[in-house]
Formats: C-alpha cells, sequence, structure tokens
C-alpha cells in the first residue's frame, strides 16, 4: 500500500542533494583509505566523480563501498546566511553500503556533476566515475549544536 511517509533513504537522497562532496571509503590491498568525491544523485544512485590520478577507483569498481555526506562545516554557514544564526543548529550525516561500478556519465549527468576542479594535489584533474546502489542507508542528526567557539590545541 503507498504511503506519503518519506522512508529513510528518501531523506538520506533529500539531505545528499544538499551537500556537495562526501567522503567514499574501501580497502586497498587490504588496507582501509577514505577520499574525497563529487557526488549527484539520479534515480536513486549516488554517482561520484573522483580524480583518477589516486587510483583509487579501480578499488572501488566492483567493491562495496562506503560513503558518507554530512553538512558538518557548513551548518553554521547556512544558518548565518539565512539569517537565523542563534549560535545552535542542526547537523546532519548521511552513510551507505553499496557495490560501486565505473561508468560514463551521460551529458545531462555531467552536467548535474557542474565543473570540475582544475588540479589534484597539483596535477591536471582527470575526472573518473563511480555509480553507487545505496543499500544499508543510515542518517543521523544532531540538533541544537553549539556554534564553534575559537580553541587552543592543549
Amino acid at each position: 500500500m503507498p504511503t506519503d511517509t518519506p522512508t529513510a533513504d528518501d531523506r538520506a537522497i533529500a539531505l545528499l542533494s544538499k551537500a556537495r562532496y562526501g567522503r567514499v571509503s574501501v580497502s586497498m590491498r587490504a588496507l582501509p583509505f577514505v577520499t574525497v568525491a563529487r557526488h549527484i544523485v539520479v534515480d536513486g544512485h549516488a554517482l561520484l566523480r573522483l580524480h583518477r590520478g589516486f587510483g583509487y577507483h579501480s578499488a572501488c569498481d566492483g567493491s562495496v563501498v562506503a560513503y558518507g555526506a554530512d553538512n558538518a562545516d557548513s551548518a553554521h554557514a547556512e544558518a548565518a546566511a539565512d539569517g537565523s544564526e542563534s549560535g545552535a543548529v542542526d547537523v546532519w550525516s548521511v552513510q551507505f553500503v553499496g557495490t560501486a561500478r565505473l561508468f560514463t556519465p551521460s551529458e545531462a549527468e555531467l552536467a548535474l556533476f557542474g565543473e570540475a576542479p582544475s588540479t589534484a594535489d597539483g596535477v591536471p584533474y582527470d575526472p573518473v566515475y563511480l555509480r553507487v546502489e545505496p543499500q544499508f542507508v543510515t542518517v543521523h542528526q544532531l540538533s541544537g549544536v553549539p556554534a564553534r567557539r575559537s580553541a587552543h590545541a592543549v
């Protein structure tokens, strides 16, 4: 029976569309790694753009990966831009696990990704793309997160 109640997957997709970048993680030669990736969501799949020069796409292709994105660094800036900066904000985090596959994006998908970075670690950025079907989706939200205050290292 259809329902209008949003699922956790629906909420995760909506939140992912608010962030441009996240982190993909997988094991490479039995060692875990995490790297930054640009993402878009199309037809329930997360499409990722990585720098080919890192070589991580080879480890991701055909493997189960974890992907996460959040608004932890931008929540206060977004609140200030909206004029609603009261010192406390809501911070969300989306994580999912799924199998990644290399793919060639369509022209429409490339347009959704937008312009790629010009360099990565000082060399020209060479994009490579992965499609991930999210499974085991989790969404977490922290409410009333206090504004960040300057602190000194101890």
